[in-house]
């Protein structure tokens, strides 16, 4: 997965620019206590980023 579409899909869930301002701020603590920007800046994969996003949104199995 790219950065675009894990963009993409936060932008779908969330809708933009709310999606924007959820990556910048928000903490998911499967991601070492970072927001998505910071995990993006360390280097994690986005594909994994993801994940922890679809689990802390709660989104249903077919979205992962």
């Amino acid at each position: 997965m790219r950065e675009a579409e894990l963009r993409a899909r936060l932008d779908k869930h969330l809708t933009y620019p709310y999606s924007l301002l959820w990556a910048q701020t928000y903490v998911i603590g499967t991601l070492g206590q970072r927001t998505v920007e910071e995990a993006l800046a360390a280097g994690v994969p986005c594909k994994q980023i993801w994940r922890c996003a679809w689990a802390e949104l709660e989104l249903a199995e077919t979205h992962r």
